[in-house]
């Protein structure tokens, strides 16, 4: 188990996205409370990894401003290796109702898990005291909760994922997680009330959607020149900077852009003038990135000048998916069947990750610079990459799966298709945005209208201020 080190950010930076009476509130009524509750506590984050994966996202998101705003917040993550993390993985997809890698959840799935976490609470027990409390989030450290509560410390988990339909992949994740819960969380944070199983009392159950941060690399205004230099840098259109690609860290200092991606493709890149469609996302078999290149190559291809770019990270990097690059080599696969002239259309694209926040600035440049950003996911939890277009008024096209229906309404602020599986429905959604430029950017603004009402972090911390102190037994 290691530590990861943050960084405090002053709330108030948010006033540049935030509208002021809700900056107000932030700052005069739910920070202070914060503060009050937890003064001389810890708030202990425990999850799987802390790059590459959505949770560590949010939690680079949420905790710097917890800090900034007087709570002693900290993030740690546990040490395991690829048996542990080909289960966790098995669950992970269980509970989006799959049957993932189709192994089983038995007693020696049981006495691995829980001899990994055994190791793990050892050095954890050496870092939290009565009175902090601990927030396990996810399958993977959901077995520290026992230890956790016998020291006598609140626990919260914080679930990400889940499927409104259950069915006996999620019967099977939910028995095997059951008795790890069950006895021992005071407090459980769900991204759907729907995505909780029905033994979960519901005095305990919260409901917060995850926010991003405006001022992070990933989201933070980036002019066209910028734009454009970083993709060229990387290498994704031919675009040659005749300067350094510079962006702002999260502690204001500046960064400049210095690696490559990992680029597949047949012939020359792009050019800026291109219309791209692209979805970001990690090679995981629910985000179907085959199903994205085989939509757009059947039904968007012919009759636009349109390329697809499906882009996630670079597959070693991400150390609690040990599908990513099972994943990477179908798409491969798939991609060297295509015709000439279609492969010529479409690239494969692994960012750098050698630096977190030079990774975000890119994906800032490449959902920026999209004409369409697409997530096609079987199942979703919650669509981050979704929040992140919306912010920066993408025109969007996703599946009508999971969390992605609450943050997108059908023709108002992007377009849903109701059976992602259908990939002509995906074509026609994709085709027609790059076919009415207007009606794109219509649903841009909109977009982002609906990101600043509903996803940006205060909404989040004054949530979170609420599950703390039920956790705690003052709620």
């Amino acid at each position: 188990m290691f530590e990861v080190r943050l960084a405090a950010r002053a709330p108030e930076d948010l006033s540049v996205a935030v509208p002021e009476a809700r900056l107000r509130r932030l700052l005069d009524d739910v920070a202070p409370r914060m503060r009050e509750g937890l003064q001389g506590h810890s708030v202990v984050n425990i999850n799987s990894t802390a790059t590459g994966g959505g949770v560590a996202e949010m939690l680079q998101v949420l905790l710097p401003f917890s800090r900034g705003a007087g709570v002693d917040t900290r993030w740690l993550v546990v040490d395991a290796d690829a048996d542990f993390f080909a289960l966790t993985k098995r669950l992970h997809h269980r509970m989006h109702g799959s049957a993932g890698d189709g192994g089983p959840l038995g007693s020696a799935e049981r006495e691995h898990y829980e001899q990994v976490l055994r190791e793990n609470s050892e050095q954890l027990a050496a870092t939290v005291a009565p009175g902090d409390v601990v927030i396990i989030h996810d399958p993977q450290p959901a077995g520290l909760a026992a230890a956790v509560k016998s020291w006598g410390i609140p626990v919260v988990w914080r679930c990400h994922v889940g499927v409104e339909e259950q069915n006996e992949h999620t019967k099977g994740a939910w028995d095997f997680m059951r008795p790890y819960l069950e006895p021992y969380v005071d407090a459980y944070v769900f991204t759907r009330a729907e995505y909780a199983p029905d033994w979960i009392p519901t005095d305990r159950l919260f409901v917060i959607k995850p926010s991003i941060d405006p001022l992070a690399p990933k989201n933070q205004p980036m002019d066209a020149q910028t734009v454009v230099g970083a993709l060229g840098h990387v290498g994704i259109i031919d675009a040659r900077p005749d300067d350094p690609v510079m962006f702002a860290r999260s502690d204001g200092s500046p960064g400049r852009i210095r690696h490559f991606a990992d680029v597949i493709r047949t012939g020359p890149a792009p050019t800026a003038d291109h219309p791209l469609v692209v979805q970001v996302s990690r090679w995981d078999p629910l985000k179907d990135m085959l199903g994205v290149m085989h939509g757009f190559v059947e039904h968007v291809l012919d009759g636009t000048e349109a390329h697809l770019v499906l882009a996630g990270p670079v597959v070693s990097a991400v150390a609690d998916d040990p599908e990513a690059a099972e994943v990477l080599e179908q798409v491969f696969g798939a991609w060297r069947q295509l015709p000439h002239t279609a492969r010529s259309r479409v690239q494969l694209v692994c960012l750098p990750l050698t630096d977190v926040e030079e990774n975000a600035a890119i994906v800032n440049a490449l959902q920026r610079h999209a004409s369409v950003v697409v997530q096609k996911s079987l199942a979703e939890g919650f669509g981050l990459t979704v929040t992140e277009a919306m912010y920066k008024s993408a025109p969007i096209v996703a599946s009508a799966v999971g969390g992605i229906v609450d943050q997108i309404t059908d023709g108002v602020s992007g377009r849903l298709v109701a059976d992602p599986t259908d990939l002509a429905e995906f074509g026609a959604a994709v085709s027609g945005l790059l076919a009415d430029p207007a009606a794109a950017r219509e649903l841009g603004r909109a977009a982002h209208d609906r990101a600043v009402a509903d996803f940006l972090p205060d909404t989040s911390l004054e949530l979170w201020q609420e599950v703390l102190m039920t956790a705690m037994g003052r709620g």
